[in-house]
This record gives C-alpha cells, structure tokens and sequence, in this order.
C-alpha cells in the first residue's frame, strides 16, 4: 500500500474511531431540556423564550448541540477552510423512527460522497474507484462533531458562553472552549438559538489563530426530507475496490499495548483490530479531542517519517519500535502526538 493511500485510509479509521468513541462512551437518553427545544424548532417564539435559552450555562448548550446533530431534519451547504484550501459540501440528514440517514457530498474538488444509514457508513471515491466501508455508533463529521454529555470537558478546557451572533442567517449563541494546557487545541462554536444545531466551529492554535473551521453558508432546519435527497449520486460499478475500515473489539491486546507514561486528561476510550491491512488502533480522548494510535508490522528497510503535519488541524507522529511502526494522528497539537507516539510500549 502506497503512502498516500495508506494515510487516506488511516484517516478514515480515524473518522470511524472518533464516531465509535462517541457512541460507546457518551450516550444518553434525550433529556428534558433537549425535548423542548427539539420540538421548538421552526415555531415562533417570544424574546423571554430566546433570552432564557441564551443564558443558560455552557454544559447544557454542549449537550443541546450534540443532540441536535442528531436528532433533527436539516439540509444544508458548508465550507471547510484551513490555510489556502477551501472545500465546500453539501448535507442532508434525516432523523426517523429513531434511525439516523444521511447524505455528505463533496462539492469542491476531487468527488466524494459520504452515505450513512443507521450505524453504517460509505465513504465513496470516484477518481479511486474505491469504497471505503465502516461502522459507527454516531457521526463524527460537521455539524455532529461533538460526544452527547460533555461533563468530561471541564477538567480540560474552561468553558464560557459570549454574544449572540449571526451566522448563515440566523441567530447563533457563541461559545469558547479555552485549553488548560498544551495538550490540546481551542475551539470556538456557534449553535443556532432555537434549535441547537451547530453552525460554525473553529479551532485555533496555542497563539488563538484559526487553523480549522467548518460553517453553514445556508441550512434549512426541520421540516420533511424525502427518500430522493438521500439516495447516492454516484453509481458504483462492480470492478472498485472496497476497503473495509471496521474493526474487530480487541479488548485482550490491552495486556499487550499501552503507554509508560499517562497523557493528561486522556483516556483509553476504544482498541480494535482493524479488518482490511490488520492494523491495532488504539482510540484515547479528553471529552472533545481524540488521538488514534496505529500499530502494525514495519517494512524491512522503510524508516519512520517523525513528525509530520496531516492537514487541517490533524498532526501525526511515526516513530518504528521493536519491529512495529507506531503511527499517531489527531486533531490536538504536535507535542501531543510525539508524546503519544513515544509512550507506547510492548507489555508482553
């Protein structure tokens, strides 16, 4: 496997790792509180109503966000911006019977499209003729970016809500999630008054500069989504290749892998053996910020890349050990990756 593709798949398992984290280790039940305004959405309500939503304490507008992601109906366009490069996409998510359905095109730029139903995904890639297949619990990608009970959070980031703003039309509260140390990076997000749905989210750097953001240029929330506005575009043919990025639980390699040393304020969430190229990924996450660990048999004579960026807000580490090539990638800094990548040991 090239290096390129090899990336382009790790990418993806870190995609998956980040929805299977969220799911296995952050659902709840739908609160009161969610209730009332995901039966809000697209009614008129008073000033009082949106001046009480808008002083309400930061924790309560983490989980309205992550349970709107999930809970509504919306369709919308977005753009992805870090450094020069800028991709747009277009969203329609559909909450039924209690199934999620989902469609992400890739509007910018080489094809791509993006199927979810219920707890599986398709990740199609026209110029690659490839289908790379897997299986989460909840999404990981914009505007579901964030776990459903963020209690976790406060140890890691302070957290604090500021004005009300406008974004892609509508009335947006402001929040900033402040890091307590090096570790990991800050994040700004905008959630829509009413309804919670996140419409813009930043990430900046240890000098507050935006190295990352996702943003709604316009989105319909609510209302009916028909089976047209989910069904692909893009006709797989029989001769593509399918890479199948799920992975097989694998609890029992916990007495063969981990870290000498603790990373502050991370844990443990998720370690699986991955069916297409049989890499061990281990998943470790402070509540917001996920790092994936991948280990697998090196190449006779091939040496370890270091430090190195991955794009957008993602850096990686490799590093080879004992005859294994240890590979770390995440959204959080390049300290936190070399660290990681460092930590590893062999426990047998």
């Amino acid at each position: 496997m090239t290096t390129t593709r090899r990336m382009a798949t790790m990418k993806t398992c870190l995609f998956v790792g980040l929805c299977l984290l969220c799911g296995q280790s952050f659902a709840n039940p739908l609160g009161a509180t969610n209730g009332r305004l995901l039966t809000a959405v697209g009614k008129h309500e008073p000033s009082a109503v949106v001046s009480e939503l808008a002083a309400e304490d930061p924790l309560t507008w983490l989980d309205r966000i992550g349970e709107a992601s999930r809970k509504l109906n919306y369709v919308g366009t977005f753009s992805y911006q870090t450094g020069w490069r800028t991709e747009t996409s277009r969203i329609v998510h559909r909450y039924a019977n209690g199934e999620e359905r989902e469609r992400l095109e890739v509007l910018d730029g080489s094809p791509r499209e993006v199927i979810r139903q219920g707890k599986e995904l398709r990740c199609v890639l026209p110029a690659q003729r490839t289908v790379i297949v897997g299986r989460s619990e909840t999404r990981g990608s914009f505007p579901g970016r964030l776990p459903q009970n963020h209690v976790e959070l406060t140890g890691n980031y302070r957290i604090r809500l500021e004005a009300v703003e406008r974004v892609a039309g509508h009335e947006a509260q402001k929040l900033v999630l402040e890091p307590r140390d090096e570790l990991r990076f800050g994040h700004v997000l905008w959630a829509e008054l009413r309804s919670g749905l996140l419409l813009k989210s930043q990430v900046l750097d240890a000098k507050g500069e935006v190295i990352e953001q996702f943003a709604f240029s316009d989105v319909q929330i609510g209302g009916k989504i028909n089976d047209e506005l989910l069904t692909p575009r893009v006709k797989v043919d029989a001769d593509w290749s399918t890479v199948d990025v799920a992975g097989d639980d694998e609890a029992q390699f916990k007495n063969q892998w981990g870290l000498k040393e603790s990373l502050p304020g991370f844990a443990l969430m998720t370690m699986m053996r991955h069916r297409s190229g049989g890499a061990l990924q281990m998943v470790f996450s402070d509540g917001l910020a996920a790092i994936s660990v991948f280990i697998e048999p090196a190449e006779a004579g091939v040496e370890a890349r270091g430090a190195y960026p991955g794009g957008g807000a993602v850096n990686v580490f490799e590093r080879i050990m004992d005859g294994y090539r240890i590979t770390v990638l995440g959204e959080v800094p390049a300290l936190l990756v070399q660290r990681a990548a460092e930590a590893i040991e062999s426990l047998k």
